[in-house]
């Protein structure tokens, strides 16, 4: 146990049972003791090491108003190290971010179903994982009532996302060990990913055009991500390949190849090379061709399957609205150009 960062006691699974989690359990009472691994930490990293169903920011409020406990003594500062061996209590009260992992009944496109793997076509508006925003409603909600072995998994076997107002196809593993074997897949680049877009401006030069930037979050806005040096900010390396399908006056149609998986990777991207997509007016892009939110759609999934190792490549049909804003700039829809 030194390894995992914090030893912590949880009931056995009788004693959880179904309604562990219920908004009725107002309290919680849940030992922690430090291991050698984070000795010298802050008290508020270790706890979110405990209980990472709570932000680090909750966990800080709850030290601040003294429901963190040693030897019967409060500890109100966040910031205080801990040493290897430390222990106490921590009184959890339960929030929307802790209670969010509940099933919830929902209808998912499935295009792929076995006993160890599920592949579907998310449309555009629905989110993956609760966050904050949106702690209910989302496709892991839904895996929970769906599916029966989800609850057994991290995430609910949920191995990469997709933004909320991006459509297409997403795969999601149903046992631990699949799960592990897609994880390894996608960070070996093994996992192919392609997209579609459509985004602003004609096209000019080279039909083919890879970025290879590095991509963080944006110091100047939060909530947005952007390209960064690697020297001087925190980061993760990035590449994308864009190739011209057709273009207009108006805007270019595109297909665009993920070689890594970084948040907001095609739209940081596409936004810096010059190209936002149509509607995504969090990287510069603008209402046009009646689309109403960000044009991209994962329209192909392609991975050997982690238990046969058959070849499995899936193709999702682009959705109504794409299709029209197509028409109506023009771009006549011909899914034998780009569906390869």
């Amino acid at each position: 146990m030194k390894d995992s960062g914090l030893i912590i006691s949880t009931p056995s699974i009788e004693e959880e049972g179904e309604d562990s989690a219920d908004a009725s359990a107002e309290i919680e009472w849940r030992n922690w003791v430090v291991s050698e691994a984070l000795h010298g930490s802050r008290l508020d990293r270790a706890l979110a090491e405990l209980v990472p169903e709570f932000s680090r920011n909750y966990l800080q409020q709850l030290i601040e108003t003294g429901a963190v406990v040693q030897s019967q003594r409060p500890l109100t500062k966040p910031s205080m190290k801990v040493k290897a061996g430390d222990h106490g209590v921590i009184e959890l009260r339960p929030t929307p971010q802790s209670q969010a992992f509940k099933p919830e009944p929902m209808e998912l496109e499935t295009v792929f179903l076995d006993e160890y793997l599920r592949v579907i076509n998310k449309p555009a508006g629905l989110v993956v994982h609760p966050a904050p925003g949106n702690w209910s409603g989302t496709i892991l909600n839904g895996l929970l009532a769906n599916d029966a072995k989800a609850a057994a998994l991290p995430r609910a076997g949920i191995v990469h996302r997709l933004d909320k107002d991006t459509s297409g196809l997403m795969v999601i593993a149903r046992t631990r060990p699949v799960m592990d074997a897609l994880v390894h897949l996608i960070a070996q680049r093994e996992v192919s990913r392609q997209y579609v877009a459509l985004v602003h401006r004609p096209w000019v030069g080279s039909n083919v055009l890879e970025i290879e930037e590095a991509i963080g979050r944006d110091p100047r806005n939060r909530l947005r991500m952007a390209i960064v040096n690697l020297e001087h900010q925190n980061g993760k390396t990035a590449k994308t390949r864009f190739e011209l399908l057709q273009s207009t006056e108006k805007g270019c149609w595109l297909r665009c190849t993920l070689f890594t998986g970084r948040t907001h990777q095609i739209r940081v991207h596409a936004a810096h090379m010059g190209h936002p997509l149509v509607a995504d007016d969090v990287y510069g892009g603008s209402t046009a061709a009646g689309m109403s939110r960000q044009a991209l759609h994962a329209y192909r999934l392609a991975f050997k399957h982690p238990v046969s190792g058959e070849a499995m490549v899936f193709n999702a049909p682009l959705p109504d609205d794409l299709r029209l804003a197509l028409d109506n700039w023009g771009l006549g829809y011909n899914e034998s150009k780009w569906d390869m």
